[in-house]
């Protein structure tokens, strides 16, 4: 398998890791409220205004990445099914993972929106480039 191919993968891997740790933390700001009874469960079976801040926040950067970066895996997954994965987007991949773990920091600390909203919209603008490279090699062929 190309180096290129490969760095793609580590791509998509680093996202989904990332999915993974704002779970893992969700988890830790909610779990032990619930268990310790400091949050009902009903409190929390339809919303989540029950939890603290730092949870809701967690809560919306998790499910944050189950919106635009599913596009990523599909483009990235077709990419390297149709072979021959170029440099370019393998730097559109990493670019676009960047952003996401960059917008995940600002959505679980500061929150600053006109920022966050930034980051969020340079991620899919790198996500149509690369969406728009992808479909050009793949009907060019």
């Amino acid at each position: 398998m190309p180096l290129i191919a490969k760095l793609l993968i580590l791509a998509v891997a680093a996202q989904a890791f990332l999915t993974v740790a704002i779970l893992v933390l969700m988890g830790r700001e909610r779990v032990p409220r619930v268990m310790s009874g400091e949050i009902a469960v009903a409190d929390i079976a339809v919303d989540r205004s029950a939890y603290p801040l730092k949870a809701r926040l967690l809560s919306n950067s998790f499910d944050n990445q189950f919106q635009l970066p599913v596009l990523f895996y599909v483009v990235a997954l077709l990419a390297l099914l149709v072979g021959g994965v170029s440099w370019l987007e393998g730097v559109a991949a990493w670019l676009f993972v960047v952003l996401r773990y960059a917008h995940a920091g600002v959505h679980v600390t500061t929150n600053r929106v006109h920022l966050r909203f930034a980051l969020f919209a340079s991620g899919l603008a790198v996500l149509i480039i690369l969406w728009l490279l992808v479909l050009y090699r793949l009907l060019s062929a």
